[in-house]
Order: C-alpha cells, then structure tokens, then sequence
C-alpha cells in the first residue's frame, strides 16, 4: 500500500488510528502488552469501585487504554478496526470523539453504581464483580457504534442494535465479568445517546417486519442456547444467569469434587461417583450439548418463518423449564456440599440457583407465544408425518439395540442388569447426563461394548431428530408450474415484458402474479426458490405500469413463505423502484441492444460484419430461419453435435439460468437462424427469443449461440447480421444481443464494495467462460449499452443470495469440476484465452 493510500485512510478515521496507536504505545511503555498491567498500575488506570468504594475520577478516561493482556490487546484493536471507522464514516470525527467521551465517562460511572447496588445484596457474584477491576476499549468502542447506529439506513439501524444488545446481555448474563457489565451499560448509554443527539426528534415506533420478527425471534431462541454453553466452556462464569449451564450444557462431576467426596463418604459411594466420573467421555460430551444443538435447529426454522419450528421452540423451552424444575427438586434434598450437579461450584445462593434454571426457558416460551402471527410458513404435505416416522423408527431402533445388546454383555456391566432393570433404565438414556440430578443409577457400563451402547443409543435418536428437524424447515415447497405456464405465456403474447421475458416460460420456474378485481391476471413474476432465496428472472411480465405494485406484492408473498426475495436481471426502472423501496441494488450484466430501425452496415466500423456476409456469399453459405420443431433431423442432429463440442471443450457443466441450452431451443415462439452449406453441413446456428410490447412483436432476444470449431470463422457476425436485416424487414424495432453476465462498462464509477467484488469475480473467470471477451465481440455491432441489475431488500442475506445464483447458472458443478475451475482461478495466467460462445 503506498504512503498516498494511507494517508487517505488516516484522514477517513483519525480517530481510530489515535485509539490503537494509544492502545499500543501505552502497553509498551508501561509493560502491559503480555500480562496488562502491573498491580500496581491496575487501580490507577482501571474501572472499579476500588479499596473502600473509593475509584479515581479519571479511570473512566484511561481504562480505554490499556487491555488485561496480549490476547485482549489483540482482540480489542480488531473489534476497534471493525467497529471505530464506521461511527467516523457516519458521525465524522470530531463527534465520534464527542460520543466516546460521553459514553465513557457516563457509562462507566453508570455500571459502576449498578454493581454498587448489587453488591447491596451481598451475593457472591456481586462480590466478586465488586472487587474487580476493569480495563479495555471494548465499552466505549461499542457503545459509540450503537449510538451512531441512529444514522444507520433503518434495516441496518434494527440489525446492528439487534445483534449487538444481545451478545452484550448475553455476555453480561452469563459470563458475568465487570466488563461484560461496563461494555452492556455502556451500549445502552450508546443507544440514548444516538437517540437523543445523534438523530433527534424522531418520533413513533416502527414496527417490525415479519422477517424481522423471524430474525428477532430467532435471535433470542439461539442466545438462550449458546449463553449457557459459554458459561459451560468460560474458566470465569460468574453471571447471574451461569446456572443455566447445568440445564442445556451439563458437565460431568468435577474431579475434585469426586475426590473430595470420597474422602468424606462412604465407599460405596466413593464407587459410585468415580463411575459417573468415568462418563465424560466423548459420548456424554456430545450429549451434554443436544439442548443447545435442538434450540439452534428450532432457531433456523425460525428463521424461515416455520410454524412447526415455532411450536416446537415453545414445546421445547417448556419441557426445558420442566426438566429444571424437576432437577431442582431432585437437587433440593441433597445437602449443599454433596451435590454434584448444583453444588457449591455456582455462585448464586439459595433459592434463586435453583429456580433460575426453569425461569429463562419459561421466558423464552412465553416472548414465543406472543409472535404466532410471524410463523404462519407450512411445510409440504406429509414433511412432518416423515419427520415423526423417522423419528419413531429410529427410536424403536435404537430402543431394541439397546435392550437386546444390553442383555448380550450384561457381565460388562458392574452390576449385571436383568432385564427388567434394562427396560426401567431405558427413558434415562433418552436424557442428557446432567438432567439426572442426584438419581443413583441402578448399574453402570464398565466394559467397552456396554459403554458404547449406554452412552450412544439415546444420542443417536437426538442426533437423527436434530438432523430431520433441520433438513424439514430448510425444504422448501414450491408450488410447479402446473396451468401456471399457460397463463404466463398469455400474459406474454398480450402485454408487455422485457428482453428476457421469455426466459420465464423455461423449466425450473414457479409463479406469482398479481390479479385484478375480476380475476385476471395484470402481471406475473416467474421465480426459483434456492437455499430460501426467491430468485428472480428479469422484470414482471406485465404492463410496466403495474411493476411498482407487483414487486410489492411478490415480496411480501414471499415474506409469507419464509423467503427472501431477489430479483435478477432487471432493468433500470425496475431498479430504480427497489432503489426507492430502500432495497441494496447491484450490476450483475450489461445488455447490448441493436436497434434495427436505422441498420445500414456502411462505415469502416461495420468492416468486420460486412466481411463476414461478403465471406459467406463466396462459401455459398446461407442464413436459413426455421424453428426447432421445423428443422429436418440432419440439421437438429449437427446442432446437438455442435453444442456437445462446445461444452466438452471448456470442460465445465453448461450454464444455465438466464444462458439457454439445447433443452430451450424447443420451443416453436424461438427462431433459429442457422449458418448451412450448399452440402447441408451446419457450420453455427443461434436462437432468437421473442420480445412483445402490448402484444405486439418488437423484438427478439439472443439465446443460444454456437459455432462449429471447424466451420466457417465469421458465422457469428454472419447469423447475426442476418438475423438484424430479417427482423428489419419484419418490423422489428431492436435486436438485444443478450447480456454478458459479470461484464459491464466503465462508467467512471467503481460502485460500492459488492460491486467491486463482482468486478474481481468477472475478472477471474474470463480465462473460463469469457464474458468480457463476449462483451468485447458484441461490440463490433455498435450496440447501445443497457445494465442488469440484482436487487434485494436485505442486504445480510447477500452471501445466500451469491449461492444461490451459483447454484443456479451451475446446478451440475460436480466435485472434480469445481476443483478444475478453481484451478484455473488461481493460476489464469498459465491458461490460455477461453473460447467464447461465439
């Protein structure tokens, strides 16, 4: 990078490089950066209440500076670099600063009245936070972001507060540190902070969409899950909320509490213990997690929009709750230091360790049931009596395994079991080890096949319910085309569409249209559904005046079924409406248009296509127009010979999508304009689409383009010069050479950064399939330029939505070929130049 380039960046956030240059060269100087500061230095520069409640007016101003040691010095300046930068882009520099100093100051005093008033209680955990001490940008950098989140376009404004409220009340409940209280205080006086300087006067309360809702909702059910298993895995958990480890992540008997146990009791039951001991193995590890792992599934459905997914979060944080409930009351009549599972490793006394555990489930319960409305998403007929099927079988499966192999090394038990005993133990090994309690066990595994089957029958149910649950809300029902095409390809030859129109009458569409009061149909969408995304193939087939009101329609249609909606292909005014509905929008292709109304191939810059036709008169090569359906098998025969050559050469699958292939040319509405010798020898063909403006034909579209790699040279500029002198004669007002998917011109603006990433990609794949090449070739028919635009209303859901367009022009891309092609991605150079379809 030269010094000019980071200069710039300097000047865009000057504010962020002070931060980190501070954060650094204070850590050197004082000797901080491996193990933060010295204990000496800790109170002078950190937040705390201090010796005697007494903390010095200036910490809230240093502890930004200074981090507890390498790994956190780390960690802060990425989240610094990541977050700083953004409050400077939206706010500018002088009140970025502004911001920190107030959310600083104001938050650090703020949580440190909090944990005063906590320590009133005089629990453990209040104690402990109480005499911490806290150091690290994390507060103020976060708290800013959320504040300038107020300039934010609304989405982004409800996602960013959204996931950052969350993962610091996540944090703050379950891990509980004196930091994860300042950065959550902090966030807050962020938000009041944004709300009351940076966007003042803003007034109502928007409600959420229904995918925001989806998303929230969603959001909470996978926090539930993954809080506790952070206070499982964290060597400091001391949150109000860390209980709950024991509840969705469960972990086996401490050691030292087993030894020391055993020292105190009896040998039975020091056996006992060392047996249980001997469970945390791979197995009930696995096993321990399943809650977390079934939320996380529920939460996906959620997402989706999926009502099952939505009764099954609420059945399952019910049965949660109860499981707690009933842990507790197990637990309850064990004295305090001989149990195992609530013992006196938790830092909440009382009742309140034993309660907590079935509180949040019930929470989480109760917020779901308030949200019906948002998942009203079915499945297809029969998913869920598969599901239960599956369900049953394995279950039955895994029961009789267990039973039968139970019975068969019943000598591997330390106890040998009858098998009435095996039958009474059967629903425990249905639960994870910690939802036991303090239940004794009847008898325990000790050689290695009883173990296998003790540990491994029961999770293998969950895993297939999990992975059933999964694979039923990420299926999406798309209703076929059914009576659908017929209406399309009416709404087609009796409106309006654009270029591609006709694309949507190809395989692989369903449907949507917008119907007038007496049922007819005023316009038309065809659409795939692909990895939950509504993938769109050019305009709405319809009067352009109804465009507006249809895309308002599709989308909320598809907000209906759990789907996000992207439509591809579209012109200008198309995108300019989305633009206007507050929708991101990108260039995925540019479009060249021949009109036809002036076409004379006179000029110097009409050499080239002149030669062609001139070339193909002396070869007695002709242009014949015919139809797929009307061809002679001798010509349908080479045009399939052709096209084979072509994809065997570039050895990658046909594209698809918006690129027709030979399946499309079947179709008596697509022309084909075909290059033929006096001796009936194909030497390149093309397929023409047809285009309709208030039911009449104006135009055509190019499809399907190929040339014999033996044949005549210039037979694409032949074939498509006779098709333009054709379509002249006929009325015609412009022939659209189709467009160049990942090519466009250089309008003089780079575009924003998902446009430059396009760029890249295009870039990348010339030396494969050639599109700037193609670009480059339909240019010698002096065309006019007209861009294709990909717009979609939620700019998170881009990484799906890239997926989904690959899977789409690539839904064969077998293992070996992705590896090709990733091959000639890193090393282009050493290719030589693709071969175009032309």
């Amino acid at each position: 990078m030269t010094a000019q380039a980071w200069g710039r960046r300097i000047r865009r956030a000057p504010v962020t490089i002070i931060l980190v240059a501070a954060l650094w060269l204070l850590g050197a100087v004082s000797g901080s950066l491996l193990h933060g500061p010295s204990t000496t230095l800790l109170p002078a520069v950190g937040v705390g209440l201090g010796p005697l409640g007494q903390a010095h007016w200036w910490v809230p101003l240093t502890s930004p500076l200074w981090a507890s040691g390498l790994v956190a010095y780390l960690m802060s300046t990425v989240v610094v670099l990541l977050a700083l930068p953004q409050a400077e882009r939206l706010l500018g520099r002088r009140r970025t600063a502004a911001v920190m100093l107030i959310v600083t100051v104001v938050g650090s005093v703020a949580g440190l009245g909090i944990v005063r008033l906590l320590a009133l209680a005089r629990g453990q955990w209040a104690a402990q936070i109480a005499a911490s001490v806290a150091v690290g940008p994390g507060a103020v950098v976060l708290g800013t972001l959320l504040a300038a989140s107020a300039a934010m376009p609304v989405l982004w404004r409800r996602r960013v507060r959204l996931v950052l409220v969350v993962a610091l009340l996540m944090m703050a409940l379950y891990s509980g540190l004196l930091p994860d209280m300042l950065r959550l205080v902090s966030g807050l006086v962020g938000l009041a902070v944004g709300a009351v300087a940076v966007r003042p006067g803003r007034t109502g309360r928007r409600s959420a969409s229904r995918p925001e809702t989806r998303i929230l909702m969603a959001l909470v059910v996978a926090a539930s899950a993954v809080g506790p298993l952070i206070a499982a895995v964290a060597q400091t958990r001391i949150g109000p909320l860390s209980v709950l480890r024991f509840v969705f992540a469960s972990p086996p008997p401490d050691a030292a509490t087993v030894l020391q146990l055993c020292a105190s009791g009896t040998a039975e039951e020091c056996t006992e213990l060392q047996a249980r001991l001997r469970l945390s193995g791979i197995g009930p590890a696995v096993y321990s997690v399943i809650p977390v792992l079934l939320l996380l599934v529920t939460a996906e459905g959620l997402r989706r929009g999926r009502r099952a997914a939505w009764i099954v979060g609420i059945a399952l944080n019910v049965v949660l709750g109860a499981l707690g409930l009933f842990m507790a009351a197990q637990t309850a009549v064990v004295p305090a230091d001989q149990r195992i599972v609530l013992g006196a490793g938790t830092h909440v006394h009382g009742w309140l360790t034993l309660a907590l555990p079935a509180l949040q489930p019930l929470v989480v319960a109760a917020v779901l049931a308030t949200r019906r409305k948002a998942f009203g998403v079915r499945a297809a007929p029969g998913a869920h009596r598969r599901w239960g099927l599956r369900i049953v079988a394995v279950t039955v499966a895994a029961s009789l395994v267990y039973i039968a192999g139970g019975v068969l090394v019943r000598d591997q038990f330390d106890r040998p079991p009858t098998l009435g005993a095996l039958f009474l133990d059967l629903p425990l090994r249905f639960l994870p080890p910690g939802y036991l309690g303090e239940v004794d066990a009847a008898f325990l595994p000790a050689g290695r096949a009883a173990t296998l089957l003790y540990e491994w029958c029961g999770l293998l149910v969950w895993v297939v319910v999990g992975a059933a649950g999964l694979s039923t809300f990420a299926r999406t029902t798309v209703p076929g085309p059914g009576t659908d095409l017929a209406r399309v390809r009416r709404l087609l030859a009796g409106t309006s569409g654009s270029s591609l129109a006709h694309m949507v009458t190809w395989p692989g569409h369903s449907y949507w249209f917008l119907r007038a009061e007496d049922g007819t149909d005023r316009a038309a969408i065809g659409y795939r559904v692909i990895g939950g995304i509504a993938l769109t193939t050019g305009d709405p087939v319809g009067d352009p005046a109804e465009h507006e009101e249809a895309v308002r329609g599709f989308a909320g249609f598809c907000y209906d079924q759990g789907w996000t909606p992207c439509l591809y292909s579209v012109g200008e005014d198309v995108a300019d409406l989305t633009t206007g509905l507050g929708w991101s929008t990108v260039q995925v292709a540019e479009e060249t248009v021949l009109p036809l109304a002036a076409l004379t191939f006179t000029g110097k810059k009409w050499q080239d296509v002149r030669t062609a036709l001139n070339r193909a008169a002396k070869a007695d090569i002709r242009a014949e127009w015919t139809t797929y359906h009307d061809a002679s098998l001798a010509v349908t025969e080479q045009i399939r010979e052709i096209s084979e050559e072509w994809v065997a050469d570039k050895g990658l699958p046909e594209m698809g999508f918006t690129l027709g292939g030979l399946d499309e040319l079947d179709d008596d509405q697509v022309g084909l304009m075909i290059a033929i010798d006096a001796a009936g020898r194909v030497h390149g063909v093309t397929s023409w689409l047809p285009v309709y403006r208030d039911g009449v034909l104006v135009g055509r579209t190019l499809d399907f383009m190929r040339r014999r790699s033996d044949g005549f040279r210039g037979a694409a500029e032949f074939l498509i010069a006779s098709a333009a002198l054709r379509s002249k004669e006929e009325g015609v007002e412009a022939l659209s050479l189709s467009g160049a998917p990942l090519a466009r011109l250089d309008r003089g603006d780079a575009g924003p950064g998902l446009q430059r990433l396009l760029d890249v990609v295009g870039r990348a794949l010339e030396p494969v399939y050639g599109f700037r090449s193609l670009l480059a070739f339909k240019a010698k028919f002096q065309p006019e330029y007209r861009p294709w635009f990909m717009t979609c209303p939620d700019p998170a859901a881009l990484p799906a939505i890239g997926t989904a367009i690959g899977r789409a022009y690539l839904p064969d891309l077998t293992a070996g070929q992705v590896a090709r092609l990733g091959g000639r991605l890193l090393a282009p150079a050493e290719r030589p130049p693709a071969r175009t379809s032309v």
